[in-house]
């Protein structure tokens, strides 16, 4: 049973001009990525657009990852739904398709109450062979799962590892405590993965390492195998002017430009055509992508 652990993109979607899958992008994204060294890949997640597409284009990522991985790196499809049936079905679909395991969020926008979402939870497991990546994020989900309730779906065999995407480091340090190595645990955030690393993460899991791929890599292979704190701090020193301009430099409430722009964006800057995010989220101003660039070092 393959669990994900190091860096693992929470991989973007390519589209077309016109707003249809570009399937050659999403198939040079791939492996740009694993030639950057990334330990394996999250498709058709949040960074991925999962909530702006069908569920027959959501397959089709999953599909398409598998067929580009080729078995070099395990592949963990995002089938979260609101809906436990469709979540089922995609998880299906995404396991006939060739995934090593499904990161399933949990049942977002009517917030059900904790019980309902362990069923939720239990009830896909029922339906696939596969390890399940709890995707644990009260920011799209609108709640989490406490240490222990994910200890005790743990201990009942329902979920094999986490994407804590609260973003406090501590979650990972309470998760590890109470579950060790019978859980992978995974930062989900883009603010601070070296503090994670350093309380015990087993990887990162979050959109930032899709344009910082080989850099976060660097930073996994100096804290978690290295032990080697001072190389980690280097390693981060070349991504922290793009993460504090991600997390503290956009404006508003919610932040201006959309983070989904803003990742697109900067790796077509670095000269990676992954085009736009469809649409409701929109390119950004010439003054917005000013600030972008200075933050990427490339003005």
């Amino acid at each position: 049973m393959k669990v994900p652990k190091g860096i693992v993109p929470a991989m973007l979607t390519v589209f077309n001009k016109d707003g249809s899958l570009d399937e050659g992008g999403t198939r040079a994204h791939v492996e740009w990525l694993i030639e950057k060294g990334v330990h394996g890949l999250a498709p058709v997640g949040s960074t991925g657009e999962a909530v702006a597409m069908t569920e027959k284009e959501r397959t089709r990522v999953v599909q398409i990852t598998v067929d580009q991985a080729r078995g070099r790196v395990p592949v963990f499809a995002g089938t979260g739904h609101y809906s436990t049936d469709i979540t089922i079905q995609l998880s299906r679909e995404a396991i006939e398709a060739g995934a090593d395991g499904v990161m399933v969020i949990l049942p977002y926008y009517y917030s059900p109450p904790v019980e309902s979402a362990i069923r939720h939870l239990e009830r896909v497991k029922k339906s696939i062979d596969r390890p399940i990546l709890l995707y644990n994020n009260p920011w799209f989900a609108g709640f989490e799962l406490s240490p222990s309730v994910i200890k005790k779906l743990v201990d009942e065999g329902v979920v094999d590892s986490v994407k804590a995407a609260h973003g406090d480091p501590m979650r990972v340090n309470y998760l590890k405590y109470l579950c060790g190595d019978s859980l992978s645990v995974l930062y989900g955030h883009d603010y601070a993965p070296l503090e994670a690393f350093c309380v015990g993460a087993d990887g990162w899991l979050s959109g930032l390492p899709n344009v910082f791929p080989e850099e976060s890599v660097a930073l996994y292979n100096a804290i978690v195998l290295e032990k080697n704190l001072e190389a980690g701090r280097k390693a981060w020193e070349k991504i922290v002017p793009f993460a504090y301009y991600f997390m503290y430099e956009r404006t508003g409430q919610p932040q201006k430009p959309h983070w989904l722009s803003v990742f697109k964006e900067a790796l077509n800057i670095m000269g990676r055509n992954v085009g736009l995010p469809r649409l409701p989220a929109e390119p950004l101003t010439d003054q917005e992508k000013a600030a972008l660039m200075k933050a990427l070092g490339k003005n």
